[in-house]
């Protein structure tokens, strides 16, 4: 790849930000200083294309900054994804697979459709009662969704383990996507998503009462 082309790339992918202080001294650094008259008389040929590695260096550092700043992480897309499948339930009306408030018939529908056992609780006398459950596909496998009413509303709770290889359920925390809220947590190994248009209060109210009931547990 000539400069031309890592110039072109640089072009339509990199998203132009003010360099911070550090990485403007990295760029100084890379490139070469100013030749001295002994090398001047040097072959013109060997400085050019000195001169060439480094533009290309300090090019393909920009680019790189440029795709991470661009590009959404991988919780980014996890994020949206338990969104999407919250809406994509409602939408085909099929947001339970077994309906039962009883956390004993829905904890063990799980068995065999999911390697891991499925910490079911009826919160019902606290304002969430349990619909259902239901089987999903999310972050490339199968798991277990826990599906509760608050009033008007329904909230979708995604439910695995936590992956070893480090995951957004390492980071407890409330958000907002696209009009919807996403309550995360993690608690004994296990990792929830709590999804739902009802407020952030809302759902961090469920949460709490879930890592009570595993605490019981």
């Amino acid at each position: 790849m000539d400069n031309e082309d890592v110039r072109s790339l640089v072009s339509a992918h990199a998203t132009r930000h003010s360099a911070p202080p550090a990485l403007a001294d990295r760029i100084a650094d890379a490139l070469p200083a100013a030749p001295s008259h002994a090398d001047r008389e040097g072959s013109w040929f060997w400085q050019g294309a000195g001169l060439g590695a480094a533009t290309t260096a300090v090019l393909a550092i920009a680019l790189g900054i440029g795709l991470t700043l661009t590009h959404p992480s991988h919780d980014d897309l996890l994020v949206d994804e338990a969104v999407a499948n919250h809406v994509r339930s409602l939408q085909a009306s099929h947001a339970v697979d077994v309906a039962s408030s009883d956390q004993h018939t829905v904890k063990p529908w799980f068995n065999g459709k999911v390697n891991y056992a499925v910490p079911a609780f009826d919160l019902g006398a606290e304002g969430f009662p349990l619909a259902g459950g239901r089987l999903d596909y999310f972050d490339g496998e199968p798991i277990a969704v826990l599906v509760y009413r608050h009033r008007l509303h329904t909230i979708n709770v995604f439910v695995r383990p936590v992956k070893k290889s480090g995951s957004i359920g390492q980071v407890s925390g409330t958000l907002d996507r696209q009009g919807f809220a996403v309550e995360r947590w993690m608690k004994d190994g296990m990792e929830f998503w709590a999804v739902s248009d009802a407020d952030v209060t809302t759902l961090a109210q469920l949460r709490t009462l879930m890592m009570a009931e595993s605490h019981a547990h």
